[in-house]
């Protein structure tokens, strides 16, 4: 079995990755680390694993019992940790925070579609963003074939956990019930690893990325719509996509209309294609939570050890 830990337990995606790894067949959870629930009852957080596991949330983190740490703490608070804590020499590491996205101090970008070959060989993996995952997952093919240049044009609606669990005026039921907003237009920082990973992936691209993000009044998930100028027939385009995809676990090619329940509580990402003139379209949705957090991050684990890709992560849609 493979002994886990996780610093940062008392946020939404710490309780989605606690309830997926209490239920993994390869996995034990050693400790779960929060300085502000230390002593609580797992489930006195996180209600939904009431019967699944009696654990209390831990004051200490003893690296030396685990072979694995999710980080999943704020951003930043990832270099903090490793400022005052020696990393053992064995231990396998997946950062949730932003801090290593840009691949320093040894880390590897998480993002299996693109790098599962790097990741299966990697003791420290910097997991996406969740707007980054979604976006990147609708570019993918298109970059990996010199196809991006020009405007690009991305709006992306997410739900309301992408905020974090800590209550802010933008999160409170009573505003954002009934409500969309934009905020961070083509600031948001999910752009600087999406640019240097496409600039990676295409060399020489000159696309400009005019990202739109949305906050929508539903609990999870990101729908992002991307449009932009692509030489490609439309059945040429899914083909392209399709071929991409071919031996990915989790990323599917819909031949229509995608919608947000068929990804909600599953490791998903499902993209769909139309050609209009000139312009082709991509929508790609995935829950924020799990493709786009904790589950991407077993899903990393998964390839640094060895193990089926799908190991604990064969989820359903909750569609209905």
């Amino acid at each position: 079995m493979i002994k886990a830990g996780i610093i940062g337990g008392a946020g939404y995606t710490a309780g989605e990755l606690i309830r997926i790894l209490v239920n993994h067949p390869e996995v034990e959870l050693g400790f779960v680390h929060s300085e502000s629930s230390a002593g609580k009852k797992l489930y006195e957080v996180h209600e939904g694993l009431l019967g699944d596991t009696g654990m209390c949330f831990s004051s200490e983190a003893d690296l030396s019992a685990i072979d694995v740490l999710f980080l999943c703490s704020a951003h930043g608070k990832s270099q903090e940790f490793w400022a005052s804590h020696p990393c053992p020499g064995t231990l396998k590491v997946v950062d949730l925070a932003q801090d290593f996205r840009d691949e320093s101090d040894g880390y590897v970008y998480g993002l299996p579609e693109w790098q599962r070959d790097k990741i299966s060989k990697s003791s420290k993996v910097a997991n996406p963003g969740c707007f980054a995952t979604a976006i990147q997952l609708g570019l993918l093919p298109l970059a990996a074939n010199g196809l991006l240049s020009g405007d690009v044009a991305i709006t992306a609606i997410t739900g309301s956990t992408g905020a974090g669990v800590k209550p802010a005026a933008t999160t409170h039921f009573s505003w954002r019930n009934d409500n969309i907003s934009t905020y961070k237009v083509f600031t948001h920082q999910h752009l600087t690893e999406i640019k240097r990973n496409i600039g990676l992936i295409q060399p020489g691209c000159d696309a400009s990325l005019n990202f739109v993000p949305m906050r929508g009044d539903f609990a999870r998930g990101i729908f992002a719509s991307i449009t932009l100028d692509c030489p490609l027939e439309e059945q040429a385009a899914v083909d392209l996509f399709k071929n991409y995809y071919a031996g990915a676990a989790f990323t599917f090619v819909s031949d229509t209309p995608v919608d947000l329940k068929q990804v909600v509580n599953t490791n998903k990402c499902i993209v769909a294609l139309e050609k209009h003139g000139n312009k082709l379209v991509v929508s790609s949705v995935i829950d924020n939570l799990l493709k786009g957090a904790s589950g991407q991050a077993v899903q990393n684990m998964n390839l640094i050890f060895g193990l089926p890709e799908k190991s604990g992560l064969k989820l359903k849609a909750s569609a209905f």
